[in-house]
């Protein structure tokens, strides 16, 4: 791991904690099923012997599961309370992990339809960039820091991905 990449998921950790001690409850379950789901891709984009055997995939599953699960109940819970910023910016990154899980895991459909795929990504991440220029522009810095260091995060995840998604790799799609 670089130290970079290590440097900004030590932030991100260090500030789903401080969402967890002083944030809302769904803003604490949101940063830490993030989190939570940002070291298992970690895990499956590095380690790829540990998701061979059949009880590790099944577990590492089940755990993507499960802080899935905590996301959509946080993204949820944002519109129940009527948090529209939080709310968008759950949703987007919903969206976002939609489109790496479909360029992980059908990337022959992904190279048919590439023109769409970067331009729904661009989109996302433009939109995720808005999102935080409006947490910034009305002072709310935590948050606008914060979102910038996921867009990092996750901008080394994509380029991870375009490393590992060659030609080569890309003639036959991954196992659901």
């Amino acid at each position: 791991m670089t130290s970079i990449r290590l440097a900004i998921f030590a932030l991100l950790a260090i500030n789903a904690v401080i969402y967890a001690a002083a944030g809302r409850a769904a803003e604490g379950i949101d940063a830490l099923a993030w989190i939570a789901l940002l070291v298992l891709f970690e895990i499956e984009a590095r380690c790829p012997r540990w998701t061979h055997p059949a009880r590790n995939a099944v577990t590492l599953g089940l755990l993507r599961l499960v802080a899935a699960a905590a996301i959509a109940i946080a993204a949820l819970t944002f519109v129940r309370e009527e948090e529209w910023l939080d709310a968008t910016n759950a949703w987007l990154w919903i969206g976002v992990v939609a489109v790496l899980e479909l360029e992980v895991r059908a990337p022959s459909l992904v190279a048919r339809c590439r023109r769409a795929v970067t331009a729904l990504s661009i989109a996302l991440y433009a939109a995720l960039a808005a999102v935080a220029l409006v947490w910034l522009a009305h002072g709310e810095w935590f948050d606008g820091y914060d979102a910038v260091l996921w867009i990092a995060a996750f901008a080394l995840i994509e380029l991870d991905l375009l490393r590992l998604t060659t030609p080569a790799r890309s003639a036959r799609d991954a196992p659901l």
